[in-house]
């Protein structure tokens, strides 16, 4: 009689394993002198600026990009995290939304974002001394679908968690282990990631989606997507939260708030939220 597998939940990283790996980190930060860190305030980018601003203090900047796409609690977030930890922070402001390339929203526009976001990132560095420029790409995000890592490539910017051969769950544990708040962070990609590619990204449709999610928010999900789909909204909630939402209260509520936002249909995602589910659309 065959003898059935059971697999349970993932081995823990391993403390020396991990510990070795922050030190590569660490070690790869010194050796650059000065870095602009390209920060949106997620695990990722504030474990990195964290990560630069110990191995380099004043020599180490991390820079938020001031655009629409950015949600605004995001920023809040990400500002009080680099003050909080002593890390030197600014905005810049980036334009993409007036590249044709960026607003029609093709599969690619991920590359145009971070091609702007690179090139303002550039221009800082050029006027203030900094030749470094790194991002907070990680192991697992190299086998999704993330053009904007072509542009980082064309513009030499850095992943040193890569470099260092971190996945989210190790930057996640380190982060903890350093006492981040932001260790177990939800995912939280851009505004314009809500909307179905072929469909143009504008400044409204982005502030719409913004408004629906801070909602749902103050609702007290955790996890969430609002999706853009002109006249209808489809919304994605974690499936550990989906049975809260199935309920006719809830339904109510989300119409309460969608339907004032313009939107004629208001529909829940009965497959709950999951990243990248656009993209199922291009193949990806």
């Amino acid at each position: 009689m065959a003898t059935l597998l059971t697999l349970g939940p993932p081995a823990p990283p391993d403390p020396a394993s991990l510990e070795a790996k922050q030190e590569k980190l660490l070690a790869e930060l010194r050796a650059m002198g000065r870095v602009l860190v390209a920060y949106s305030g997620g695990t990722d980018s504030a474990y990195l600026a964290w990560a630069a601003t110990q191995a380099l203090g004043e020599n180490a900047i991390a820079i938020t990009a001031d655009s629409a796409s950015i949600p605004e609690s995001n920023k809040r977030d990400a500002e009080r995290f680099a003050r909080d930890h002593g890390i030197r922070h600014q905005y810049i402001a980036t334009h993409e939304f007036e590249n044709p390339d960026y607003v029609q929203n093709a599969p690619d526009r991920c590359f145009h974002c971070k091609d702007e976001l690179f090139t303002c990132l550039a221009e800082v560095g050029r006027a203030r001394g900094f030749e470094h420029i790194v991002y907070g790409v990680n192991m697992d995000d190299l086998g999704d679908y993330r053009p904007g890592q072509k542009a980082a490539g064309i513009h030499q910017v850095k992943a040193p968690l890569v470099e260092a051969g971190l996945t989210k769950a190790e930057i996640r544990e380190l982060s903890r282990l350093a006492g981040l708040e932001t260790w177990d962070r939800p995912a939280s990609a851009c505004l314009s990631s809500r909307i179905p590619y072929g469909t143009p990204v504008t400044v409204e449709n982005v502030k719409t989606v913004e408004q629906g999610e801070e909602a749902i928010r103050a609702l007290g999900f955790r996890q969430f997507r609002v999706r853009f789909h002109g006249d209808l909204v489809r919304i994605e909630v974690a499936p550990d939260e989906l049975e809260r939402a199935l309920t006719a209260d809830m339904a109510r509520a989300f119409t309460a708030i969608f339907k004032p936002l313009g939107f004629h249909y208001v529909t829940l995602d009965l497959e709950g939220y999951r990243q990248g589910s656009l993209n199922a659309a291009i193949g990806h």
